[in-house]
């Protein structure tokens, strides 16, 4: 998304005034909206149009913290910049602190980046990114989601489209919930931070020349959850706000909570705050410093209290029931389609070091599970190395401190996390006749604490990007690769824009096999794998059909 060679990108993430040396010497890009004109910057590198760090909300501060973000009110008449990325929002991991931490509660911006010379009534289609990052960091200044990248390629690909990428809350600046909030019409706030988002997009991107019906939805790990929330959400009622959806490694089917459930979590805070006996104690926690709530929530200063995982919560608006219920009931958005997980998604969310039944028990008991269903789970996922993940590794090194029972571990956590929702998911759409694409990514790359982990979480992401240089990433996942990788890397970002053109994939030059749609009499995927001379094959979904069938009937309600 910015303006320099790939392996100066990294310099220029925080919205280094090194950016507007990229301006030709011709008049910069603009585009004029209802509320008011915003200036870009041109980049020669890629001939390419940016718009960053363009707020889509009221910032959430002051008496909107901890509140459903508000729309724009304000107009102006003097031009705008948007020539640097926003701050990214309040979080705390990796994601955040290896950018420097840029971080404040005024976040809620979005960038647009399009091929140059698009014009209002070029009418293309648009991919919208939303980053993951378990909830808890990242933001949309990330290098590795650099979408010049991804529109680069949908120009090679003769399929141009405009892409956007937005940030939203994150922790508990986005996910806290109580009784109060509820009351005060404030559940999900990160999930209504994409919602707005999306609501921003659909009327102001003809302004860039996108087209608001052509939108697709698009994102990884808790963002892919988060657009998995936003079909379900308001029972499916999705205003045509995006025509079709790209989850990867994610899906709405998780375990939900209420406000009973975060009511404990809440107490503690606002008494620990000294907010426990005001009027109101919601805005009493809006008047407390950031910079103190953050320590809580970082965990400098604990609560001893522990909140629910985060993720979607019951408040009766946004989410109304259980992802299963209302996917069996028929609410959710009837768009097209395009999901997948890795092979070896477990190995990045099984618990180390467990070595006896005993110990996987008492894990087990941990997620919420029953005595009954713990039982259940250890049938159906038996200490057998050889059906365990990852394939490739029949026994577990004793210098290895993963324990002897994590190939066991790791399969229940990666059906348990992703692959089962996934199903459920697809299984779902193609029942009722929507167009459904589904994949199976099977390739390792660099830059994994250990060969055990294989095919796991997120490295799908820098071949979608087509970012093989890598950047971003401490050790370019491309680097001493076969030429298969490269390839790979060519063709699906070249099928995930083809998707957001044309909602299908198909039809990429170098693609020897084909992706069949996903249906209930044939339901394939299409397996990536760099092994084979086509760069994959085409394979039945019914892996682990038997146990992934039992947590999709018990475990998520």
């Amino acid at each position: 998304m910015l303006s320099l060679p790939r392996t100066l990108l990294l310099a220029l993430v925080s919205g280094s005034t090194l950016v507007q040396s990229s301006r030709p010497k011709c008049d910069p890009p603009s585009a004029d909206l209802d509320n008011g004109t915003y200036i870009g910057l041109h980049n020669q590198e890629y001939n390419q149009d940016f718009f960053l760090g363009i707020p889509y909300a009221q910032p959430p501060v002051g008496s909107l913290r901890f509140a459903a973000p508000q729309p724009l009110r304000e107009s102006f008449d003097e031009p705008r910049t948007a020539t640097e990325y926003g701050w990214m929002c309040i979080g705390y991991g990796s994601d955040t602190s290896n950018l420097g931490n840029p971080i404040n509660e005024d976040c809620l911006t979005l960038n647009v980046v399009r091929p140059a010379g698009v014009k209002p009534g070029d009418d293309l289609p648009v991919g919208v990114w939303v980053h993951g990052g378990s909830y808890i960091m990242g933001g949309s200044r990330d290098p590795r989601y650099n979408l010049s990248y991804v529109v680069e390629q949908s120009v090679a690909e003769d399929k141009p489209i405009v892409a956007v990428s937005i940030n939203y809350r994150l922790s508990y600046w986005g996910f806290l919930f109580s009784q109060e909030l509820e009351d005060a019409g404030a559940g999900n706030i990160a999930f209504r931070d994409q919602r707005l988002a999306l609501q921003w997009i659909h009327d102001n991107i003809a302004a860039f020349g996108g087209d608001p019906d052509k939108l697709t939805i698009w994102g990884e790990s808790a963002g892919a959850r988060s657009l998995g929330m936003q079909l379900i959400a308001y029972d499916g009622q999705h205003e045509n706000l995006f025509r079709s959806a790209i989850l990867e490694s994610g899906s709405p089917v998780a375990k939900f909570t209420n406000a009973a459930g975060w009511q404990p979590y809440f107490d503690a805070l606002v008494t620990k705050l000294g907010c426990q006996n005001a009027p109101s104690r919601l805005d009493c926690l809006r008047e407390v410093p950031w910079q103190t709530l953050s320590d809580i929530f970082n965990g400098t200063t604990p609560l001893n209290v522990t909140a629910p995982a985060l993720s979607a919560v019951l408040d009766g608006d946004f989410m109304t029931a259980h992802a299963p219920t209302l996917l069996k009931e028929g609410k959710f958005a009837k768009v097209a389609l395009l999901a997948g997980n890795n092979a070896d998604e477990g190995t990045a969310y099984a618990k180390q070091g467990i070595s006896t039944d005993a110990q996987f028990e008492a894990w087990l008991a941990t997620q919420g599970f029953t005595s009954e269903q713990i039982q259940s789970v250890l049938e159906l996922y038996p200490n057998d190395p050889t059906l365990g993940i990852p394939a490739t590794y029949i026994g577990i090194p004793p210098e290895i401190p993963y324990g002897l029972q994590f190939k066991r571990v790791a399969a229940f956590a990666g059906d348990y996390q992703q692959h089962a929702g996934r199903r459920l998911l697809v299984e779902t759409y193609a029942e009722a006749g929507l167009d459904v694409y589904s994949y199976f990514w099977d390739v390792i790359v660099n830059g994994l604490p250990a060969p055990i982990y294989a095919a796991t979480h997120f490295q799908e992401v820098a071949f979608v990007f087509n970012n093989i240089e890598g950047v971003g990433y401490e050790a370019n996942p491309f680097a001493n690769k076969p030429r298969s990788y490269i390839k790979l890397a060519d063709l699906m970002s070249k099928m995930w824009v083809r998707f957001m053109h044309d909602t299908d994939p198909n039809h990429v030059k170098q693609d020897a096999i084909g992706w069949p749609k996903y249906t209930s009499g044939e339901p394939n995927n299409r397996v990536f794998d760099t092994n084979y001379r086509r760069l994959g094959y085409i394979a039945k979904d019914d892996y682990r059909s038997e146990a992934i069938v039992y947590l999709q009937e018990n475990a998520y309600n």
